[in-house]
């Protein structure tokens, strides 16, 4: 095969590998782009050309990572990954850690380790990597990788979510909570709702989001129900759709734009946590985005013109 065949066939690990240390589709596509920019323009002739091409994607990926921490420092609110509808690596034998890896509450536990030690995590606990591959990836000795895996796994197992396993339950909580969420059922809402849920936003001060957290099932079930006809109303529809490999839906308006994009945390048969990203630089990659804003000004006019009905 031709090094250009290698790489389409090895691209979806190294899109992968990349989003799971970075946490950004763009991020990590980029990283993906300039690690055939320079396989295509050496001359080394690596007699693992996976292990070469995954060595590469994770130095670059570790460099655009320490960079991106200082601007998360400064984001507006809280920060969420870039939401993952689709992922295009399979492995059937590392199934499971592949669907853990990218979660949302997963991807949000590994910002806290260094980059080093996130880098090591991703390629020995979700791919398998030996210890040797991972050395030369990260430029460091066997020993200190093993010393780096022991500890984010530490770390890691200490704030691992853990989610339901079963896929046709969470499907079926999942359509039960949006279509209570689409008839402002707040009843039916509640039902579904851990007791200590909370819900989320990323707006990253580019889409309008609550500022903080709303905790517990009876103010999150009245905030959904609250403005969720009105949402509705407006022609705004929701596609269920596996966000980030757990439950979630696609907010589309009536001219098929992405206004936001919701996913859930599945615990115990209870919904532990709604996160939403308005931020339209996160939705992008997904398709066209909608004015957030004016849609937003559209249903606070909507909502005062229904209250001073008689």
């Amino acid at each position: 095969m031709t090094r250009a065949d290698d790489f389409v066939e090895l691209r979806p690990l190294l899109f992968a590998i990349a989003y799971r240390i970075l946490g950004s589709v763009s991020e990590a596509e980029d990283a993906v782009q300039d690690t055939w920019l320079r396989y295509e323009a050496s001359d080394v002739e690596p007699a693992s050309v996976k292990s070469y091409l995954s060595a590469v994607v994770t130095r670059i990926s570790i460099d655009v990572l320490r960079s991106a921490r200082v601007r998360r420092e400064s984001y507006v609110g809280p920060w969420f990954p870039e939401p993952l509808v689709t992922d295009p690596y399979e492995d059937p034998e590392r199934a499971a850690e592949l669907a853990d890896s990218v979660s949302m509450a997963a991807l949000l536990l590994l910002e806290r380790l260094s980059p080093l030690e996130r880098a090591v995590f991703v390629l020995r606990e979700v791919f398998g990597f030996d210890y040797d591959e991972i050395a030369a990836a990260v430029n460091r000795s066997e020993a200190a990788c093993r010393q780096l895996a022991a500890r984010s796994r530490r770390h890691m197992e200490a704030g691992r979510p853990r989610f339901d396993t079963d896929r046709r339950e969470r499907e079926e909580l999942a359509a039960r909570f949006f279509d209570a969420f689409r008839s402002g059922d707040v009843h039916g809402l509640k039902e579904l709702l851990a007791a200590d849920v909370q819900a989320v936003a990323d707006g990253g001060g580019k889409g309008p989001a609550f500022a903080r957290p709303i905790l517990g099932a009876d103010n999150v079930a009245r905030m959904i129900s609250g403005f969720s006809p009105l949402l509705l109303d407006s022609g705004v529809v929701a596609e269920l759709h596996d966000v980030n490999g757990q439950p979630g839906a696609i907010y589309r308006t009536p001219d098929g734009k992405i206004a936001a994009i919701i996913g859930l945390d599945v615990l115990d048969g209870r919904i532990q946590t709604v996160r939403t990203i308005v931020n339209p630089e996160k939705l992008e990659h997904i398709g066209p985005v909608a004015d957030v804003w004016a849609l937003r000004d559209a249903l606070v006019e909507e909502r005062k013109r229904r209250r001073e009905l008689p």
